[in-house]
């Protein structure tokens, strides 16, 4: 039994990391503030000031986002002055999406009281953006979070999802993160009723056309105010992967300019 667990888990894991072959959608221009494309760097001082008196930083990775994955962004963040630790999801964040946020709202309140900071910025990646999402609207972190950053997070869901059922391997194989990240199932209803973006939050996301793992790209943005950042909308030669969003230099750039309260402006040559 625990063998075909395993195996069942393991494939499924491996379709989600199968590159989608779905079909590029246009940018949305709906209700959501989509960035324009420019070039310029002139948030690079800013950023450096900005840092020595900002909130704490934490990391929030994804599906099978083991810590180490993380931290070359957060060595980044580190770099410029940033205070930064990085969430590991429970059970590799297999598990209920919604028990992710309950502990997350634990481990908050604990860089919280080690810091004496009133409240963090949140730096997600794909599933982790779900999860921070879950925990500011309806777990009290609308008062605890000031900047929340999402990069290639599945906000409307991701038809791989859909496709492992359509394989013949059952609702995602058991693993209930990916059926919540299913399109239309009741986490996101739930997650995604009312206002995207709750509080006095600022949110801010960033997608990529290459993203293999969320698909359509275009439900990797939020409405209602939310600042949506497509990289190729900027840097239309830049190639950036799902895994790539957390070690990309444009990416980086658009991340640190969010933190700083700058004017965003990502900068395509950056490594």
């Amino acid at each position: 039994m625990l063998l075909r667990t395993i195996l069942a888990a393991t494939a499924a894991v491996t379709v989600l990391l199968v590159p989608a072959t779905a079909a590029h959608a246009e940018p949305a221009a709906a209700a959501a503030t989509t960035v324009a494309a420019d070039t310029g760097s002139t948030a690079e001082a800013t950023t450096a000031e900005a840092a020595a008196g900002a909130n704490p930083v934490i990391v929030v990775g994804g599906l099978i986002g083991i810590s180490i994955a993380y931290e070359p962004i957060a060595a980044r963040l580190r770099a410029d002055g940033y205070r930064v630790s990085i969430y590991q999801l429970p059970n590799l964040g297999f598990g209920d999406i919604r028990e992710s946020a309950r502990a997350l709202s634990s481990y908050v309140d604990q860089v919280r009281a080690a810091t004496g900071a009133a409240k963090v910025d949140l730096v997600t990646h794909s599933e982790g953006g779900l999860v921070s999402r879950w925990y500011v609207k309806f777990l009290g972190g609308a008062d605890k979070v000031d900047r929340y950053v999402s990069l290639g997070s599945p906000q409307q869901g991701t038809y791989v999802a859909n496709i492992i059922n359509f394989l013949g391997l059952g609702s995602c194989a058991g693993i209930v993160a990916c059926q919540q990240m299913s399109i239309g199932s009741g986490f996101l209803t739930d997650l995604n009723a009312g206002d995207d973006t709750p509080g006095a939050v600022r949110w801010t996301t960033v997608r990529t056309w290459q993203d293999e793992l969320v698909r359509p790209v275009d439900n990797a943005a939020l409405a209602d105010g939310a600042t949506n950042v497509l990289v190729q909308a900027w840097c239309p030669l830049r190639i950036v992967g799902h895994l790539g969003l957390v070690l990309d230099g444009t990416t980086y750039s658009v991340v640190r300019q969010v933190l700083a309260g700058a004017t965003i402006r990502p900068n395509c040559f950056a490594v």
